[in-house]
């Protein structure tokens, strides 16, 4: 009981001190990698990484290591279980001024995650339908200094549907809208919609350069994101 009063007084101290530097009139950006590596016929390893600013000239928010076993059905069809680890500072001010109980305000998640892609085409647009499921394992250690964790599990789903348009062989457009909801608490998490122009480097690799407006309950958050893909095929050639 004392553990919660204290965790609860702390949280209430640290937003109070923050309400006013959330970062939401801040442009940030994402820079991020992913590979689909191709192992077996209908086997894949999914690789990613994430590093998120909350401006775009630095002010750390969130490193995202995510990895995978893909299972190819048939090629519009691809299963996946997978891991992540997530290393947030929800704090906007790089050195929060007085927010002395939180110190770093540092949340690690072990993030355990089933997925569903399915793919289809109609006339030139090229459409994915991206399910997933995932178990979060937060551990708030914000509350070191007091020599208390504060640990927590929850469950959420997500829906992403994703458009390509390809303008020529080299050139294409990516738009996509994802919504996260809870599966404990609040049902509504957030949502992002994105939009990107992206350009073939060569049949197995690509970049994007887009914007992505994140949507939570109580704040919106513009951020450019700059992506790198690579999908190598790992299997010895005879």
């Amino acid at each position: 009981m004392l553990r919660r009063v204290i965790f609860l007084f702390a949280l209430f101290l640290s937003i109070g001190l923050t309400a006013q530097e959330t970062g939401e009139d801040d442009w940030g950006i994402w820079y991020m990698y992913f590979g689909t590596n191709k192992i077996a016929e209908k086997w894949s390893l999914h690789t990613e990484a994430q590093f998120r600013y909350y401006e775009t000239a630095g002010n750390f928010n969130q490193l995202l290591l995510r990895t995978g076993a893909n299972y190819h059905i048939n090629p519009n069809a691809i299963a996946t279980l997978g891991y992540g680890f997530i290393d947030t500072d929800p704090t906007f001010l790089e050195e929060p001024q007085g927010n002395i109980l939180f110190g770093g305000n540092e949340i690690l998640e072990h993030r355990i995650f089933q997925q569903f892609i399915l793919k289809n085409k109609v006339w030139e647009f090229l459409f994915e339908h991206r399910y997933r499921f995932e178990q979060r394992f937060l551990n708030n250690k914000g509350l070191a200094t007091l020599g208390n964790d504060f640990k927590d599990t929850q469950h959420r789903a997500r829906y992403r549907l994703q458009m390509t348009l390809p303008l020529t062989d080299t050139f294409f457009l990516n738009f996509y809208d994802e919504i996260f909801l809870n599966l404990q608490d609040s049902v509504f998490g957030q949502n992002r919609l994105y939009a990107a122009i992206g350009m073939h480097i060569t049949s197995n690799s690509s970049i994007q350069f887009g914007y992505l407006k994140n949507h939570f309950p109580s704040a919106n958050f513009d951020r450019i994101q700059v992506g790198v893909f690579f999908n190598p095929d790992l299997r010895k050639k005879s």
